[in-house]
């Protein structure tokens, strides 16, 4: 893995002042890349490329980026891996009629062979991968930028005056000479509702992510009125695969498809699994880690090596699910049971890690496991994107349920439930929990549920299905009340996609665009980037992915439970006891953290003098669902994670800002 910087600035720019520039923004990423660092500059058309290396394919100098094409026209900069780079060289080999003379055997050199034959868009069509690169062609005298298919590797790009910037990380572009650090606060309204910014909108302004699948092309003689963030291209989308395999769909019986999937992942895992360096897996127990362990394990000689984080609260701990599921598979395993003093030390690292405001609180533990599998392997596999492409998530079975119920009842009914749920305190609510528990069977036991019920008031509210599942993913429910001088964009959750068969498939749909990219891999991504690891997600190989969309799905959900075509393959190779349990998922006790060791901490960021100064945050809102959460009456721990990881962020970034106007004169570009 790497990570690329670079920027076109219109008119060109002084060769020296350009050359010390993009040095600075390369420097930023050398977590990303810590083995080589490179830049090419080309001051008379006003481009300039950053590179650092994370070596994984061809360790060698033939490796080095920012790289050419043979026949020069073609200079770039990639992050990511393309894993069926080899038969795509075997491929070029057949139409030339002979062997070409390669540098190296880096999937960087075959990209720009295949750029060069058949054209970059043609070409990505081509790969089977995860990347983010920038091509500048000088022939045409333009500047591509494309992401693949799923957004597993970031990218952000933007104006700043007459230069358009992009990089991996926006550490890299805030360095750049005249950024300008003006807060979106209509981002930070998302960024509150879904606990991170949803693409293509980013933190800044005047910045934005380039939406997975998309490429985007600008002419060096175009300004920044000319391209704006709305011309990006599509070369794969969800909705085209969806629709694609609903119009085709699996005609064979349970175990073809059973077979058919099988063979696919077994397939991605294989062409993963290709690095000369060593590779591993996270391993949590679940059905997706332990799917993908157990298929690296059935065609690996020697056991795999795996790595689990493990808790001391049983209700947060996974550890000993996985390490079941490992000695069964006779996998390398290693764990680690992380105290809360371990955990806490990670907190202050959390704005430098992310780079943009982000707050799902399992990113502590996501680091933590990173960091212990950086220890013995540079390239992990995850399990990720099982739940969205399966129907795994229990949210999509509840919301069907809950929308078939509410469509039963009047409007006028629903409004009047809904008033009279907010209208009983929680803590009277929790009070008769509390009184019935001793009688209520297990099924109907429950933590919190006066906050529960006050969330469920919500979902009688909602105007549509669409709408309900909104409020389900929403974080603060009115962020707009919440950000000062905002107003929420419309997101993903606002269009309709007319192709889904059942609503299930809008949910599968829209959460593959919205919190995998946003939230799960951007977890991952910038957890193991930060100490050098390179993460694969074998799920996210698109034939796997378009497959899936050809599923019915009784394959998916069948009986109450979800992924249940993925627990066909597993229990193959795992027996049902040690998978077959409710889904738990991979996160830290906050809310507990909250009220304990770390209340000074939070204290400081949520003091109310502070707030009002900054004048970002509706002081009243947040000081109250702190005073509640303290007390117990409510219970807010991700209301507040969120607005903390902001609040620490912008503490980072204020500091970095004042770090670099004392101690550096700005260089000028142009």
């Amino acid at each position: 893995m790497c990570g690329i910087t670079g920027f076109l600035t219109l008119g060109g720019f002084n060769a020296s002042a350009g050359e010390g520039c993009i040095d600075v923004m390369t420097a930023q990423l050398d977590h990303r890349g810590p083995d080589d660092r490179g830049h090419w500059v080309d001051a008379r058309e006003g481009i300039a490329f950053g590179h650092t290396r994370l070596s994984i394919l061809d360790l060698s100098p033939a490796g080095h980026q920012p790289m050419e094409s043979p026949s020069s026209r073609y200079v770039m900069v990639f992050n990511g891996e393309i894993y069926n780079h080899l038969e795509l060289r075997e491929r070029l080999e057949r139409l030339v009629g002979f062997s070409l003379p390669w540098r190296g055997h880096s999937d960087t050199e075959t990209l720009l062979a295949g750029f060069e034959k058949w054209g970059i868009k043609d070409m990505l069509c081509q790969c089977v991968g995860m990347f983010a690169l920038a091509v500048w062609d000088r022939q045409k005298h333009d500047l591509t930028l494309a992401r693949d298919r799923y957004g597993e590797k970031p990218l952000y790009y933007g104006w700043q005056g007459r230069s358009l910037i992009f990089a991996s990380e926006l550490k890299s572009c805030v360095v750049f000479p005249g950024f300008k650090y003006e807060i979106d606060r209509d981002a930070l309204a998302l960024m509150m509702r879904f606990g991170h910014v949803p693409a293509p909108y980013a933190i800044y302004r005047g910045m934005a992510k380039l939406s997975s699948g998309h490429i985007l092309t600008i002419p060096q003689n175009q300004g920044n009125e000319s391209v704006g963030f709305s011309h990006s291209q599509p070369y794969w989308s969800v909705n085209e695969a969806m629709a694609a395999g609903l119009s085709n769909p699996f005609v064979g019986n349970d175990a073809q498809a059973i077979d058919e999937l099988e063979s696919l992942l077994t397939r991605a895992i294989r062409q993963q699994q290709l690095a000369d360096v060593p590779v591993g897996a996270f391993l949590s127990g679940g059905v997706d880690s332990s799917t993908v362990v157990a298929l690296m394990q059935a065609q690996s000689m020697r056991p795999v090596k795996t790595f689990a984080i493990g808790f001391a609260e049983e209700e947060f701990d996974e550890a000993i699910h996985a390490r079941n599921v490992a000695l069964h598979l006779g996998t390398d395993h290693t764990e680690l049971y992380v105290k809360p003093k371990t955990a806490l030390q990670i907190i202050p690292k959390l704005p430098e890690i992310f780079d943009e405001p982000f707050a799902d609180p399992s990113q502590i533990p996501t680091f933590l496991v990173a960091q212990l599998a950086r220890q013995q392997v540079t390239v992990s596999l995850s399990g990720d994107g099982g739940d969205e492409l399966f129907g795994g998530y229990n949210r999509y079975q509840w919301v069907q349920k809950v929308e078939h119920k509410l469509q039963k009842l009047p409007i006028s009914t629903r409004h009047w439930l809904a008033r009279t749920m907010v209208g009983i305190p929680v803590a009277r609510w929790d009070g008769l929990n509390d009184w019935l528990k001793p009688v209520l069977p297990s099924s109907l036991k429950m933590a919190h549920l006066g906050d529960k019920l006050h969330k469920m008031a919500n979902s009688l509210e909602a105007s549509s299905p669409q709408d309900l599942y909104c409020g389900v993913m929403s974080i603060w429910k009115n962020p707009s009340q919440l950000v000062l001088q905002s107003e929420e964009p419309s997101t993903l959750f606002d269009k309709q996609v007319s192709s889904c068969r059942e609503f299930v498939d809008w949910m599968m749909a829209i959460d593959s665009q919205t919190y995998l990219q946003d939230d799960m891999l951007v977890k991952v991504d910038r957890a193991a980037m930060a100490v050098g690891l390179e993460t694969r997600v074998p799920m996210l190989d698109h034939r796997v992915a378009e497959f899936a969309w050809r599923l019915p799905l009784s394959m998916k959900i069948r009986e109450g439970k979800g992924k249940w075509i993925l627990r066909q393959i597993l229990y193959r190779h795992v027996p049902v006891s040690l998978i077959d349990r409710p889904k738990q998922g991979f996160s830290v006790p906050i809310g507990a953290w909250l009220r304990g060791p770390l209340r000074a901490w939070a204290e400081a960021l949520l003091d109310e003098r502070r707030l009002r100064v900054e004048g970002y945050f509706n002081v009243e809102l947040v000081r109250t669902a702190w005073q509640e959460h303290l007390s117990g009456r409510r219970h807010w721990p991700l209301q507040l994670w969120n607005v903390l990881m902001f609040q620490a962020w912008l503490e980072h970034m204020q500091t970095k800002e004042m770090s670099r106007t004392h101690s550096l004169q700005p260089v000028s570009v142009v």
